[in-house]
């Protein structure tokens, strides 16, 4: 599998501290590929990085070869590359299917508001929804869900953009073992029809059921990486992310 995404000597700073340091990895087309680490380590950083939310102080963001260091969020998102956040980022007032179509409006709510919804958009996010058992929701405010299924919503509006590579972060904190599991296999499914994933999270059971590849950051830094049993006994991660 060829590399879909990677940095090079990818770098950030906050003042004194260096939330990334000089860091290197790939994701490869097709993987569900893993990212570890101990609280603080950059990962979320990293995504950030990734994502155009940061700009680095130092090294680039390739994706499929071609530099993309500087672009600016949406355009990101345009070369097929969506991402979830750790705190859910839905507007609350807004429905579970107006929810939906916010992802692929680049001008802010009130294209949202003013035209309504196509009936494209509301055929495609109303098909996610059923994906996700959000499809009755769709008409009730979001701020009415509960918080797994706000991870669903979340999770499927970043969907509405048809992205080649999906980030995560923490898609199974907070909620319980059957969402959790239904996530898995949610996963697993966009993943064999096509979908590549880098997945932040703390829960190793997931990690090591769900990836396929697993990076390991630590201060800002790749320690380690390969496949999940292989990241699992490895000395420098079990010091640094087990505290063994």
């Amino acid at each position: 599998m060829s590399a879909l995404l990677r940095t090079e000597r990818l770098t950030r700073r906050f003042g004194g501290i260096t939330a990334v340091n000089v860091c290197s990895i790939e994701v490869r087309q097709g993987s569900i590929t893993g990212l570890i680490g101990p609280n603080g380590s950059g990962k979320t950083t990293l995504f950030n990085l990734i994502t155009g939310i940061y700009r680095p102080d130092g090294g680039d963001v390739y994706v499929r070869n071609r530099r993309v260091t500087g672009l600016l969020t949406h355009q990101i998102c345009h070369l097929g590359i969506s991402r979830t956040f750790q705190i859910t980022r839905l507007f609350w007032d807004l429905t579970v299917l107006e929810n939906m179509i916010v992802p692929v409006r680049q001008v802010g709510l009130r294209p949202l508001v003013g035209p309504g919804i196509y009936r494209h958009e509301q055929e495609r996010a109303m098909a996610l929804l059923e994906r996700v058992g959000l499809s009755h929701l769709a008409g009730q405010p979001a701020r009415k869900l509960s918080f797994g299924q706000q991870k669903l919503l979340e999770f499927a509006a970043v969907l509405m953009a048809d992205p080649e590579l999906v980030l995560l972060d923490e898609p199974a904190g907070g909620v319980n073992p059957t969402v959790i599991r239904f996530m898995m296999d949610f996963i697993r499914g966009l993943n064999r029809d096509g979908v590549t994933f880098l997945v932040v999270e703390h829960n190793m059971e997931v990690v090591m059921e769900l990836c396929d590849h697993v990076l390991v950051l630590d201060q800002g830094q790749k320690i380690a990486e390969g496949p999940p049993q292989v990241i699992q006994a490895d000395p420098a991660v079990l010091d640094a992310y087990l505290g063994i």
